[in-house]
């Protein structure tokens, strides 16, 4: 079990995390016809905004309240409901995902009774589209939380509670952050291919896959419609990935009563494999043979890359659930965590990860702990810490700004896992070449009996 070192610095040096509005924002980009709404100044929005632009090479769709001192010393009912129904107006959205950040919530006011008294004196003007609100201050949490939050919002305010006729082919797919388009739309197709019909929520393969709609939209296009999260309760089965996903799969089935089952990360032999086995269960039906033919790649892959990974030491920094994600497969290939670092110290993963301390901190601390790695394994701001120390960077989680299409990289499932240790193996290949054979006269001359004999 390892140990978590909390935070003891008073300001990051250079930040690891990323804000909980960032992380509720990201959401509520996976829902089809939707605009997030972020209530706070002008500026987290720009940054968000910006991030999130760099990462994907994609258009967002994100709005703000724009609040200024002024309405922040007053109250910010007003501006609220202002934007909610000059959005509603222009853009005729399917759903608002409102997202509080720092400057608004250290007031500590209501958000979600004022967001009640709205939808109920604007209910002729608002038909048609849901408002959801997430109280996600930056003070508190990182991008992991807030993704978990904004799900968990959707989940209480739109599912109609139990009663409903469960469909026995139906199952409800609560993807972690952590897991990019590409994996969502895999995660899809596997389960596809059991015969099932997974609702995934949300769903950012639709929106921020890299499609362009014929026309342009204001609001996001493509990912989970609002008409299947109503209809969540007709799923006869839950699956969260993510320690961070708990949450939002109780809020569901204490909704709904529909039961779910947690994987903590669905990369690694290991865990596809129980993954595979929950498909089969509820679908009754045996593994395709497509899948078997996956799993046998991937075991000679693992075959393959041990040799390069073996004692290998590793320097990661990520949100808990990423960091545990990764760091378990690093270690089943025979390398060493030796440094890890995460955002914030909340997450019961992070007693799980395979290393002795996780250090709850910023890439400063990553960089003055690293020296002695063989890698370093962050997202993009990561890579000049990289480059002083004269240590191979891969790159993963959110932001990946200097790299083109990481948001279409498998990192899950028998392929994924597979993609990932190729991606890993030779990056340590080509920085640290094997050693050259010995040119010991003696050891030559054993090599030369060897063969004449």
């Amino acid at each position: 079990m390892a140990r978590v070192v909390a935070q003891t610095k008073s300001a990051a040096v250079n930040p690891l995390k990323s804000s909980q509005p960032l992380g509720a924002v990201f959401a509520f980009l996976g829902i089809d016809g939707a605009i997030p709404l972020l209530h706070g100044s002008q500026g987290c929005t720009s940054f968000a905004l910006a991030l999130l632009v760099r990462h994907f090479n994609e258009a967002i769709p994100l709005q703000t309240t724009a609040m200024n001192e002024a309405a922040i010393i007053v109250g910010g009912a007003d501006r609220l409901e202002e934007a909610i129904l000059s959005l509603k107006a222009r853009t005729r959205p399917r759903l608002i995902g409102i997202c509080t950040t720092a400057s608004v919530e250290a007031r500590d006011e209501d958000f979600a009774g004022d967001v009640e008294n709205i939808k109920r004196r604007r209910a002729s003007e608002l038909i048609g589209t849901e408002v959801v609100v997430a109280n996600t201050p930056d003070f508190d949490g990182a991008i992991e939380e807030g993704w978990s939050k904004a799900v968990t919002a959707m989940i209480e305010a739109i599912t109609r509670p139990d009663g409903q006729y469960r469909d026995p082919g139906k199952i409800a797919i609560l993807p972690g952050c952590n897991l990019t388009v590409a994996d969502i739309e895999h995660l899809r197709e596997t389960a596809v291919g059991f015969g099932l019909d997974p609702v995934i929520l949300p769903d950012v393969s639709g929106a921020l896959d890299g499609s362009i709609p014929e026309e342009w939209m204001p609001t996001t296009y493509g990912g989970t419609k609002v008409e299947e999260i109503r209809d969540l309760g007709k799923a006869m089965q839950c699956i969260a990935i993510g320690e961070h996903m708990r949450q939002s799969a109780e809020a569901l089935q204490r909704l709904t009563g529909v039961p779910y089952v947690l994987f903590r990360s669905l990369t690694g032999l290991e865990n596809v494999d129980r993954f595979i086995r929950v498909l089969a269960a509820v679908s009754r039906k045996q593994t395709p043979l497509n899948v078997r033919r996956n799993r046998m790649q991937l075991q000679d892959a693992m075959l393959d890359g041990h040799s390069h990974m073996a004692g290998k030491k590793i320097a990661i920094a990520s949100e808990p659930d990423q960091l545990f994600q990764f760091s378990n497969l690093f270690t089943a290939m025979g390398a060493e965590i030796a440094v890890a670092v995460t955002t914030t110290g909340t997450s019961k993963a992070l007693e799980m990860v395979p290393a002795n301390t996780v250090k709850v901190g910023d890439l400063r601390d990553l960089e003055s702990l690293a020296a002695t790695a063989d890698l370093i394994a962050t997202h993009s701001h990561g890579r000049e810490a990289a480059k002083r120390l004269g240590v191979p960077l891969m790159r993963l989680g959110l932001p990946i700004f200097d790299r083109v299409g990481s948001q279409h990289k498998l990192t899950i499932l028998y392929q994924g896992t597979r993609d990932v240790i190729f991606d890993l193996a030779n990056i340590i290949q080509a920085n640290h070449p094997p050693t050259p054979p010995c040119s010991c006269p003696n050891r030559q001359a054993g090599i030369a009996n060897e063969i004449n004999s």
